[in-house]
């Protein structure tokens, strides 16, 4: 067991918390970086691990990297990865914005090996969050339990782990090593024999289900596989330019300052742009494979629509998910040895962050336009949210697209408390009123 103690810790090294290293690193000043750290709970920097498939590819284009936006002559950049690395004339020679997954993963970790002042330490994981207060009651710090037993202490934290999967109720009783979230596809299909006719269910209508859909094929090549979905059928993602424009990080000022039924409307209307979609060339793969089966008198998969999943039991090996056709009502049985959920997350805030708004006192978790969470009271210690504001940020706020602006913004937040007169050991001025701070052309503050 170990005890530290940084002046800012980041949970989570995904693309969120790197763009912030990368942030602290080249906005930073006073020490900042070299008394930062970012934790990650596995042993390797991996994008989507779950789903990290060899043909898979991002849905944004490279430029939304960790820095290109904020910074475009950063080191960091994905074009400079590409050049480091000797694939710079492959990758343009391939005539496309979106590189494939495992590049975008490869880059990310580049990145964290590159860093040269912000420390990353893999395989920590946090088990909980807990407010420090002084003898007077005032918010100082934060006390980072980790699952070896062991504690970071910090004035400044910056949750970026991500949101918890989501499993329906309806499933959530079947065993575990029967129930395969696309956050583990991966690290399970790897325990399967490739060889066994395995009885597949896919369940969901969007991205990681279609790929699931893909993959299985490939992976478990003997495999019967029935996808069952809500809807009609398979839709595209809405990727027209004119949507696409919601996704500049100038957006952001834009949506955080509607009114709420302007804002409800946004999020109503861009859902298809991120959620509940394909990407169109994946929807012309799947297509084009069923078509090939059908030609060939195939009946090893199949797509079942309209369907709902009502019920789900274990009968001695098999699962037993009981279905009604929403266009019939008719019920039936749908035997199988594994379900592979393309489910998605849960929308509401990740447990760690739940449970410390209910440590703090909070009644609701709701960040300001800097992405710092309201506390409420005066603080010394302040702690940031990535990837989890979209009801206030915007649907952009869990994607790539405004990586590198955010994290700026939080390192910027933080300087600026830095920097502020204290009384007593509190920040007399807020970080709002600091934020109009001049800085110096590199973006850095100045003091």
């Amino acid at each position: 067991m170990t005890n530290r103690e940084v002046e800012l810790l980041a949970i989570g090294a995904g693309p969120a918390n790197l763009a912030l290293a990368v942030a602290l690193e080249e906005l930073g000043c006073d020490g900042l970086a070299e008394n930062s750290l970012v934790i990650e709970r596995s042993h390797a920097i991996e994008w989507q691990r779950g789903l990290l498939l060899p043909w898979a590819k991002s849905q944004v284009a490279f430029a939304k990297d960790l820095v290109t936006l904020r910074n475009p002559r950063s080191e960091f950049t994905f074009l400079n990865y590409l050049r480091s690395v000797g694939r710079l004339d492959d990758f343009i020679n391939m005539g496309s914005f979106t590189p494939y997954r495992m590049e975008i993963s490869g880059y990310l970790s580049w990145v964290s090996e590159s860093l040269r002042k912000v420390r990353i330490q893999l395989g920590c994981e946090c088990a909980s969050i807990e407010p420090v207060r002084n003898s007077a009651g005032t918010l100082t710090g934060w006390l980072t339990r980790l699952a070896d037993g062991g504690t970071i202490s910090s004035r400044y934290l910056v949750i970026g782990a991500g949101r918890d999967p989501y499993v329906p109720p309806v499933l959530a009783d079947l065993p575990a090593d029967r129930l395969i979230h696309s956050t583990r596809y991966r690290s399970r299909i790897a325990d399967l024999d490739k060889g066994q006719p395995h009885r597949v269910a896919v369940v969901g209508a969007a991205q990681s289900a279609a790929e699931m859909f893909r993959a299985v094929q490939l992976d478990l090549p003997n495999s019967d596989v029935s996808w069952v979905i809500r809807s009609i059928g398979l839709r595209a993602y809405d990727t027209n330019k004119f949507t696409n424009e919601l996704y500049y990080p100038s957006f952001i000022d834009k949506f955080f300052e509607a009114r709420p039924e302007g804002r409800d409307q946004i999020l109503r209307e861009m859902h298809l742009t991120n959620y509940s979609g394909v990407e169109s060339d994946l929807l012309q793969d799947l297509y084009t494979g069923l078509y090939l089966d059908r030609l060939g008198g195939v009946e090893r998969r199949r797509l079942v629509p309209m369907t709902d999943i009502t019920g789900a039991r274990m009968d001695g090996d098999e699962v037993v998910l009981e279905l009604i056709d929403r266009k019939t009502g008719a019920v039936s049985e749908l035997r199988r040895d594994l379900v592979f959920l393309g489910t998605g997350f849960i929308r509401e805030m990740p447990a760690v962050v739940r449970n410390l708004g209910a440590a703090i006192g909070l009644d609701r978790i709701e960040v300001n336009r800097q992405y710092r969470l309201r506390l409420d009271e005066p603080s010394d210690a302040a702690c940031y949210l990535q990837g989890v504001n979209e009801a206030t940020h915007g649907i952009a706020d869990s994607l790539l697209s405004v990586l590198g602006n955010r994290a700026a913004e939080v390192t910027r937040d933080v300087l600026a408390r830095r920097a502020g007169q204290r009384v007593n050991g509190v920040h007399r001025a807020t970080a709002e009123q600091l934020a109009t701070v001049p800085l110096s052309a590199d973006g850095a503050l100045r003091t």
